[in-house]
């Protein structure tokens, strides 16, 4: 199982090379996770498990469901965002609901269990009664989903086999440590929707779920409970950003890919294209380190001595 290197028109090589992924969260910003794996599948990089958190963890269920990049940039640029925020009746006490979203995953993933899947995945929930992260990689994939999705205070907890389970971004942002643990003789590429340093103030929107006229909506966000609910995000925002670059220190993937998706608020309304855009270009400047990380040396290494 070591590299195969293939002259490629476009860079000039090309390896072909099985690895396991790690999708970090990031609200709106997760659409570069389409991009990144794109690209990477263009470069002959063969995904064989994956584990996400918050929409990683989305995007690592469709991607282990079989959705190609491109089936999932089509479907999410043609849905409207502000639809998937929805309140239901029954819902856990929250400022928004995951209506919208929740019909548009089941469309998309109906019963399939986890072991319906095309390859070894997991998501990373936290239960706010113990205080600890769950993985959950077994029984059905939307209840997961929607588990992992649940950003605490925005959207409803979910309720699943006595657990309470929030983001799983709250504990694990990047789950490197997961990815490793399903393929144990893969190298791990994380993908960051973090920036490493702050780059300016961004108090994000509060997205609205119904259509409201934009005069009506700038009025609302100028609401002090508007206001506030920006500045809760950007504090958990920056919060799971130090708590990925801890984790990052010390779970110590073989690739990091950073997409420049870090001014973008956690529920901001995006143009998916442009983000997906970013997510390629992201994975075109990892290509020096891609190179340096999946020698057949290092590959060599990792495979027969892997505590080294």
């Amino acid at each position: 199982m070591g590299s195969i290197i293939i002259l490629h028109r476009k860079c000039g090589w090309r390896y072909g090379i099985e690895i396991s992924l790690a999708l970090g969260g990031g609200g709106s910003r997760g659409y570069a996770h389409i991009g990144v794996i794109r690209r990477l599948g263009q470069l002959g990089f063969e995904v064989r498990a994956v584990a996400g958190s918050s929409v990683g963890g989305l995007a690592a269920a469709l991607m282990a469901a079989g959705y190609s990049a491109d089936k999932l940039e089509t479907l999410f640029s043609g849905l409207d965002q502000s639809k998937f925020f929805g309140l239901a009746p029954r819902d856990a006490p929250a400022l928004l609901g995951l209506t919208g979203a929740a019909r548009m995953l089941s469309d998309l993933l109906g019963e399939r269990t986890f072991e319906d899947l095309d390859y070894p995945c997991a998501v990373t929930a936290t239960d706010i009664q113990s205080g600890r992260e769950v993985v959950l990689k077994q029984g059905r994939v939307l209840d997961a989903v929607l588990a992992t999705t649940a950003l605490p205070g925005v959207f409803p907890p979910k309720l699943y086999v006595g657990y309470q389970l929030v983001d799983g971004g709250v504990l694990d942002p990047v789950p490197v440590s997961v990815a490793r643990s399903l393929a144990p003789t893969l190298p791990v590429v994380a993908v960051i929707l973090s920036s490493l340093v702050d780059t300016g103030p961004n108090l994000p929107r509060l997205p609205l779920p119904l259509q409201v006229p934009t005069p009506i909506v700038e009025r609302l966000t100028r609401l002090r409970i508007a206001q506030a609910i920006g500045i809760f995000l950007q504090a958990v925002d920056v919060g799971g950003c130090m708590l990925a670059e801890l984790r990052l220190q010390a779970d110590h993937p073989e690739l990091i890919i950073r997409p420049e998706v870090g001014r973008i608020g956690l529920l901001d309304n995006v143009d998916v294209h442009q983000i997906v855009h970013v997510g390629e270009l992201a994975a075109d400047t990892a290509l020096p380190e891609l190179k340096r990380a999946f020698t057949w040396q290092r590959r060599l290494r990792r495979r027969y001595f892997p505590r080294w």
